[in-house]
C-alpha cells in the first residue's frame, strides 16, 4: 500500500501548510493544550481573544509563533500573543458600537509584549 505524504500543518490553522523551518516550534505550543483552540483564538469575541492571549503569556514558543505569522502574514486570529487581522497586528480590538464612555475592565484585552528582536518586522 502505498501512502502520501501530508504536509505538517498547523494545530490552529488546518488549513496553513507549515513550512520546513516552521514545523517544531509548534509540538511545544501552549495552545495545543487548550479544548477548542480553534474557536478561541479565532473568534470576534471580546473575551475569547482575552483569553487566548492569556494562554501566549507563558507559552515557551511565543517569539518563533509571532514570528511565524509576521512572515506568512497571517490573515487573523491571535498568534504570539498579538491579534491579526487582514495580515497586521491589531493594537486596539473593541466591541461594535459605540465605544463607552469609562472602558469596562472585562472589554481590556492583555498587554503582550512583542519580543525585541521581532519589533523591526512590525513597524
Amino acid at each position: 500500500m502505498i501512502t502520501q505524504h501530508q504536509p505538517l500543518r498547523s494545530p490552529l490553522s488546518p488549513v496553513r501548510d507549515l513550512s520546513a523551518g516552521e514545523e517544531d516550534w509548534w509540538i511545544d505550543a501552549a495552545c495545543r493544550q487548550v479544548a477548542e483552540a480553534k474557536d478561541l483564538f479565532f473568534s470576534e469575541e471580546l473575551l475569547d481573544i482575552a483569553s487566548a492571549k492569556r494562554v501566549c503569556v507563558d507559552c515557551p514558543v511565543i517569539a518563533p509563533c509571532l514570528e511565524g505569522a509576521i512572515r506568512r502574514g497571517e490573515p487573523c486570529g491571535v498568534w504570539g500573543g498579538q491579534l491579526f487581522a487582514k495580515g497586521r497586528i491589531v493594537a486596539i480590538k473593541r466591541k461594535r458600537g459605540r465605544p463607552p464612555k469609562h472602558p469596562r475592565p472585562e472589554d481590556q484585552l492583555p498587554d503582550v509584549p512583542v519580543p525585541a528582536h521581532l519589533q523591526l518586522l512590525i513597524a
